[in-house]
């Protein structure tokens, strides 16, 4: 079972989005007799479903009579062709919704589809795959949700819930154990990660004993001779120059977690289409 969104969060991005695109007034949908219509949603690639509660927020806004139907669920894997669900509800509020709607459901299902196939990757591994902080402004918490319907994992949400010990704090605290004694004492409880670069700072973090260690752009030698150093006391994160056709090499080093901004970076929207009627039989 995916953790579902919380209501606030649909609710907020939906407002926004229809906010966005029907402004004063839907001037096209206008022109049509407000009758009942019927309408149905065709994938035209292999993809992984993610996004339904967006999706439905927006037509449920516009229409909360709407009746609609899934054939999938979230997280499912379906193949071109596919029709994903079928609605019925007035024609107005179908027109008027069906962009912002599959806006949401293609963009999401594209972060789905995306990590999916690096969890497939990593299948037989110890490996956890990530997701980071490069996220589309706005919609950060439902590209998290995105990436668990597809097999992933979240890092931090924001700034807000772990401590994140970058080269750039590091430098400005004096060292990784001046840093370390600092987030520990101002936010004790709050998980801490510290980036190293070498060695030398893996040798230091590691007495410090943070929540994980983020191993950044080191070589696969080097994660190997780090997960045998580390001898399993810290997890370990990857991170930096990881694609789909490295990932695998990356994760038989033996890390714990791969951190992979592409997810939700490096967004291709599924190719999706709604249209008026019954679906094909």
């Amino acid at each position: 079972m995916i953790a579902p969104p919380a209501p606030s969060v649909v609710e907020s991005d939906v407002r926004r989005a229809l906010e966005e695109d029907i402004g004063s007034g839907d001037v096209s949908a206008d022109l049509l007799p407000d009758a009942p219509a019927t309408a149905f949603v065709v994938c035209r690639q292999d993809a992984v479903v993610a996004g339904r509660p967006w999706f439905e927020g927006v037509f449920r806004r516009l229409d909360p009579q709407v009746d609609i139907r899934w054939r999938c669920v979230e997280g499912e894997a379906v193949g071109a062709g596919s029709v994903l669900c079928t609605l019925g509800g007035r024609a107005r509020a179908l027109l008027s919704g069906e962009r912002s709607a599959l806006n949401f459901l293609q963009t999401l299902s594209s972060t789905a589809t995306a990590t999916a196939a690096y969890v497939a990757a990593v299948a037989g591994t110890r490996a956890r795959v990530l997701d980071t902080r490069k996220t589309l402004p706005g919609l950060r918490l439902a590209q998290k949700y995105a990436v668990r319907a597809g097999g992933g994992d979240n890092h931090r949400i924001g700034l807000f819930d772990a401590v994140m010990l970058k080269e750039n704090h590091i430098h400005a605290a004096g060292s990784i154990t001046a840093a370390m004694a600092a987030a520990r004492a101002r936010h004790p409880g709050v998980p801490v990660i510290v980036e190293v670069e070498d060695f030398q700072e893996l040798r230091e973090a590691l007495a410090c004993r943070p929540e994980r260690i983020l191993l950044d752009e080191f070589t696969l030698p080097m994660m190997r001779e780090a997960v045998a150093l580390v001898a399993g006391a810290v997890p370990l994160e990857a991170s930096g120059s990881v694609d789909l056709e490295r990932i695998a090499a990356v994760a038989a080093t033996g890390v714990d977690c791969i951190s992979v901004g592409a997810l939700t970076k490096h967004v291709s929207a599924v190719d999706l289409s709604m249209r008026l009627g019954q679906p094909p039989q």
